[in-house]
């Protein structure tokens, strides 16, 4: 068999996640939908790692298996146009990369890079309106790098990750960075918080955001972050933040 990766960027917003659910539309379902027609058959994919309704990707993988005479009955460019234009206008495909015969993209992923934007000002953003969480007021940037790096290293990650999803399964994981910097995009001045893991639990880096957000407030002090983990309770964190601050940025292979 060989074994082909898409690199895919979608903007999350009308997905009910990225993962193929009975009825609803979804990132992956689009995806196999569209290979189904081109080959006639189902075919299976798997993705780095999996987004929640409503989050959006630049550098989502993708990973199937396709006959030899599959591959080599379409270009790789071909394959790269006939994908995007027949799936939802909200997905991209940037590339098709025939890959070793061991690769998937989950399991040989080193790791994954997430981007989270928000906006202080005291005016909603215009160009990021759906991209970021607006939340008015100052937040002390400083305070919220010192509590993240409570964060950093291998840690039990269980007050950050959705309670049902931890259920009878480990929560331990190796966050490698946590940043808080101020960026422009298109004018526009955001906060850019950004998260490199080896790999991440349901809802994670959204809930690691929202409690950063309550250092930059004022509301806790840094040190907290470090009773947060302790605590292996989701309850002890701080909210979870909106979806539609988050970007899957890259995975590292």
């Amino acid at each position: 068999m060989a074994v082909v990766s898409l690199t895919v960027s979608y903007n999350g917003a009308p997905f009910a996640g990225f993962a193929r659910q009975p009825d609803q539309l979804t990132v992956q379902g689009e995806l196999e939908r569209a290979l189904e027609l081109l080959y006639k058959r189902e075919v299976e994919t798997t993705c780095a790692g999996r987004t929640d309704a409503g989050v959006h990707a630049l550098g989502q993988v993708v990973s199937f298996e396709l006959a030899p005479e599959e591959w080599a009955g379409r270009e790789p460019h071909a394959l790269l146009r006939s994908l995007n234009a027949i799936t939802h206008e909200a997905i991209s495909i940037h590339e098709v990369q025939e890959r070793s015969d061991d690769f998937s993209a989950r399991f040989s992923a080193k790791s994954r890079e997430y981007h989270y934007f928000i906006s202080t000002a005291a005016a909603p953003p215009l160009v990021m309106h759906d991209f970021c969480w607006h939340k008015a007021g100052d937040l002390d940037v400083a305070a919220m790098n010192e509590a993240a790096q409570y964060l950093i290293g291998e840690h039990d990650f269980k007050s950050f990750c959705l309670a049902a999803s931890a259920e009878g399964k480990p929560t331990c994981r190796n966050l490698m960075e946590c940043k808080v910097e101020p960026v422009e995009v298109m004018g526009e001045p955001l906060l850019r918080v950004r998260v490199v893991g080896s790999s991440f639990l349901h809802s994670m880096v959204r809930t690691i955001v929202g409690t950063l957000v309550a250092v930059g407030a004022g509301l806790r002090e840094p040190a907290w972050v470090a009773e947060v983990l302790a605590a292996c309770d989701r309850s002890a964190a701080g909210e979870k933040a909106p979806a539609c601050g988050l970007i899957f940025e890259k995975v590292e292979y």
